[in-house]
């Protein structure tokens, strides 16, 4: 249900009108939630000496804002629907800014761990709600073009997170160190909450049944049992415990999508609706999300971690060299939208194979030899790789939220979020485990 089919036809109007500013506002609001995962990082290193924690407190310090998520984005997304999203959407903006202060503030790396615990739970209560609030404000043709801005800003984040988190701890701004990278965040938090509260619009579901508690519990356990051996699998060596965790949570979301089901009395509040799952277009969207999203993020992760530790190059020099995957993604976000609605789902064909040949190029140029050929070489890699991510994820978006009827935009947003962030954060974490290993071989491979 569009935000418009709630008010009035002047406050209609107004929105329609000013509907782009609103977009750029929850984008910007979105990319706090990236930006929160790169930047934190590059400052492990000085909070692991500042506050005298533990190797598994620091992995932790990322992984439980990852894991929490992951797990609440559903139930959040539902929440919305309900309660308003504007309002929830408020709500996570202000619970993020409080949580990045306690972050920052934090004077122990357990205190630090639940900060961040909270501000992951923060953060699901945004992203859902940007999704829907954009579904119904934008035509098929415009959110081909929304989502295409996202698949910019989510590169943009990738590499300015790394870069913004370098400067912040080498900068020492007030002699604060490593917690300005929490800081940082604050104030922008506070101005969305203020632009938001006066342009956003609300919407929701009419006559929305709440969820079930004990499916919430159910659906929050199940996701806890996939994301967090994905999250630990790799530091333990990927261990019996972990595949017997993952394969549970499968189960268990198997199961309570179809309880949900065959009991009439719970189809109106379910959180994992089976009918959604019919159509042929959401099944094969989902199924080429996961693998894309994991192959995107955990690229440009490792490759900003190679460039700096096995190669030498300042984060600076990193983050330049990077901007080549945005520019690519930029070429791509000013077309995209027309491609679409007339080639249909060969644009996400075509965009895997120019993905695919992007990355192919890089890794080419990296096998010749940096040093021979110099970081131009990695240029062309890099910007056709962001020509394809483009032409994959803004196509994909479009043509799954197609295919879900009006009133299930919410949980539509909740489920295909979440199918793009566990791989996605996933695909970060799997790096920090073996960071120590990870720096050897590069400067091993890059001596050699």
């Amino acid at each position: 249900m569009s935000a418009e089919t709630l008010l009035p036809s002047s406050a209609s109007k107004r929105i329609h009108r000013y509907r782009w500013h609103v977009a750029v506002l929850l984008i910007l609001a979105f990319m706090l939630d990236l930006l929160n995962v790169t930047i934190v990082n590059v400052g492990l290193p000085a909070i692991q000496r500042d506050l005298d924690a533990s190797v598994n407190e620091v992995g932790w310090i990322s992984a439980a804002y990852l894991l929490a998520f992951a797990v609440a984005l559903i139930t959040a997304a539902r929440l919305g629907d309900l309660w308003g999203r504007k309002r929830v959407f408020l709500c996570g903006v202000a619970a993020f800014a409080a949580t990045g202060v306690w972050s920052g503030l934090a004077g122990s790396a357990a205190e630090l761990i639940a900060a961040r615990t909270a501000q992951g739970l923060s953060a699901a209560l945004i992203v859902p709600q940007v999704m829907s609030i954009l579904y119904g404000l934008f035509d098929d043709k415009e959110r081909t073009a929304v989502f295409g801005i996202f698949g910019l800003v989510a590169g943009l984040a990738q590499t300015g997170g790394l870069l913004l988190g370098g400067l912040l701890v080498t900068a020492n701004l007030g002699g604060l160190g490593w917690r300005t990278i929490f800081l940082v965040s604050v104030p922008f938090a506070l101005l969305l909450t203020a632009v938001g509260a006066w342009l956003v619009p609300e919407s929701r579901v009419d006559g929305a049944a709440r969820p079930r508690w004990l499916s919430a519990a159910v659906l929050t356990a199940g996701l806890v049992a996939i994301v967090f051996p994905l999250l630990e699998g790799n530091r333990y060596g990927w261990p019996f415990w972990g595949w017997v965790l993952l394969i549970a949570g499968l189960l268990a979301l198997a199961a309570l999508a179809f309880m949900e089901d065959r009991r009439p009395a719970w189809r109106a509040g379910a959180l994992l609706p089976l009918p959604f799952f019919r159509p042929r277009t959401v099944r094969a969207g989902i199924a080429i999300l996961v693998p894309a999203f994991a192959g995107f993020s955990g690229f440009l992760l490792v490759f900003a971690l190679w460039l700096q530790d096995g190669q030498g190059y300042s984060p600076l020099q990193a983050g330049l060299v990077t901007v080549a995957f945005s520019a690519g993604g930029l070429a791509m976000a000013l077309f995209v939208g027309r491609l679409t609605m007339r080639f249909g789902r060969m644009v996400v064909l075509a965009g895997c194979l120019a993905a695919a040949t992007g990355a192919l190029a890089v890794l080419g140029a990296a096998l010749l030899g940096l040093h021979t050929l110099g970081l131009w070489s990695l240029v062309p890699g890099l910007f056709l790789f962001g020509v394809g991510i483009n032409m994959v994820m803004p196509p994909l978006t479009s043509l799954f939220l197609s295919a879900v009827p009006p009133d299930n935009a919410g949980s539509a947003s909740g489920i295909w979020t979440t199918a793009q962030q566990i791989p996605e954060r996933g695909s970060k974490l799997l790096p920090q485990a073996p960071f120590g290993r990870l720096r050897s071989l590069a400067a091993a491979r890059a001596g050699c």
